[in-house]
């Protein structure tokens, strides 16, 4: 009798611990779905929404002359189809570099134009890139100066073309240089 009930007591304890592993299991699954729902659908407010004047902030500061500014809206990204691949020279040897690159336009239609002109911003930002050197892209002021120029002649080519300087800024999006 008394082998009877130890067995009574240890199943029944094996089937609380078999409950309580399932419980612990069926809360983490929940906390894990949870995670993922608001990891993925967000708190639902647009990511712009953040500026402390509710988004109308005005385009920065250029040191170009903005007599034909890019039109104001929402800033798009425009981003370039490849990687810029290119040899530069450098100190003891010629280096290889790639750049991934974005522009930011503004508004729909700026965002359109651009789209269409993509073999012609290839082709001036590539021209501004073998123009670089490996010392220049090894400092920050030099990748500044290269964007900076990447932008006035990306600018300019448009403005020919098209009667409209577009682009706001080039991103660099990545860059490695071997």
């Amino acid at each position: 009798m008394a082998e009877e009930n130890e067995q009574e007591e240890g199943s029944e304890g094996s089937k609380k611990k078999r409950l309580m592993i399932m419980a612990g299991a069926a809360l983490a699954v929940v906390l894990v779905v949870i995670f993922v729902v608001w990891f993925f659908v967000g708190s639902g407010e647009p990511a712009d929404s953040g500026n402390a004047d509710g988004g109308n902030s005005s385009p920065p500061a250029t040191s170009i002359d903005d007599s034909q500014a890019p039109e104001v809206g929402n800033a798009l990204y425009v981003g370039m189809p490849r990687a810029f691949v290119f040899m530069v020279p450098g100190d003891a040897r010629e280096r290889t570099v790639q750049i991934k690159v974005q522009l930011m336009v503004r508004g729909e239609s700026s965002e359109e134009l651009v789209k269409r002109h993509i073999p012609l911003i290839e082709g001036t930002l590539h021209e501004v890139f073998s123009s670089s050197t490996a010392e220049e892209l090894k400092t920050v002021e030099g990748k500044v100066k290269l964007r900076e120029l990447a932008r006035q002649r990306v600018r300019e080519a448009l403005l020919e073309v098209t009667g409209k300087r577009l682009v706001e800024q080039v991103l660099f999006t990545g860059m490695v240089m071997q």
